[in-house]
């Protein structure tokens, strides 16, 4: 328990801290926007890349985890998907953009808190899950979102293969970790001046993460909570994951592994769905609120799924 704790409080810390800098104007909010490009852009990739590089691959089970991480996501999507018209009925209520921020929030893992919370609990080898997990899960997640939200939120013109794959390989996530990766395989390693850079530059980007992640919290959003953002929190925090854990069990992994990759399906939804709706149509409203919504609820269930799993 105390070690779940020592874990979880920097992150919830420096979130709660971000959302203050927000509220209490410490920096003028011109500053999020160019935090939030650098850290997806250049901060993150430099820590994934590094990560990757330098990870004992071979020790881990990197077939297990791709096969259950994106096994569990795709039949979340299928689910989810099936249940759109029936989610566009009373109370519900959903049209085509608001049921593509629920279907984005549901499948789509803050990569940001995984990292976070890999390194507080499991060190170096908690990172190097992760980003296995990050490997698998983004670029399907990301394709899955750009193929919803051109058939449900966008009413005019054709589904084109640029829509659907240009975010995809473009994406910074996916290009570091596939170079991680390669210079894994290689087995040259990094060289030690592109090391201390790549250490250098991944050091900021926890901190920088989690503080954006904050300040995009809207409390007064929260005040009136809809069954939406009830039936994320339920899917993406509580059925996902508990499907992860039951493949992942299935599969034979256990300890470090088993705990690391079964709550990376238990994140909170990724800041990414809110810039994937206001690009290409999406209810951005109701995913900010979801995303607040979300990380909140993630401060009690994170816990609570670890000491399920007898961490700490």
């Amino acid at each position: 328990m105390i070690q779940v704790l020592a874990a979880l409080a920097p992150i919830i810390a420096l979130i709660a801290l971000g959302h203050q800098m927000r509220s209490k104007r410490w920096v003028g909010d011109e500053f999020w926007a160019p935090a939030e490009w650098a850290t997806f852009h250049l901060f993150l990739p430099a820590l994934l890349v590094a990560s990757l590089a330098r990870a004992r691959l071979e020790g881990l089970p990197v077939g297990t985890i791709f096969a259950v991480e994106t096994g569990v996501v795709l039949v979340m999507a299928a689910v989810t998907g099936l249940a759109a018209k029936g989610l566009a009925r009373p109370p519900w209520s959903l049209d085509g953009p608001a049921f593509t921020s629920v279907f984005q929030c549901v499948i789509r893992p803050n990569t940001y808190v995984a990292l976070a919370l890999g390194a507080g609990l499991w060190g170096r080898q908690g990172v190097a899950l992760v980003a296995v997990c990050t490997a698998a899960v983004i670029p399907l997640v990301n394709l899955l979102s750009t193929l919803a939200m051109l058939h449900w939120a966008r009413k005019e013109g054709r589904l084109g293969w640029r829509d659907a794959v240009l975010p995809v390989v473009t994406n910074p996530l996916i290009l570091s970790c596939a170079l991680g990766a390669a210079i894994n395989v290689s087995g040259f390693g990094l060289p030690p001046v592109a090391a201390s850079i790549l250490d250098i530059l991944g050091g900021a980007s926890l901190p920088l993460a989690l503080l954006s992640i904050g300040a995009g919290i809207r409390l007064e959003a929260l005040r009136r909570p809809g069954p939406a953002v009830w039936l994320s929190i339920i899917a993406k925090m509580i059925a996902l994951p508990l499907l992860a854990f039951a493949a992942l069990k299935f599969a034979g992994l256990s300890g470090v592994a088993l705990a690391a990759c079964g709550i990376y399906a238990a994140l909170p939804a990724s800041p990414a769905s809110y810039v994937t709706a206001r690009r290409m149509g999406g209810d951005a409203a109701l995913v900010a609120t979801i995303l607040s919504a979300q990380t909140i609820a993630g401060a009690l269930i994170l816990p609570l799924w670890l000491l399920a799993l007898g961490v700490g």
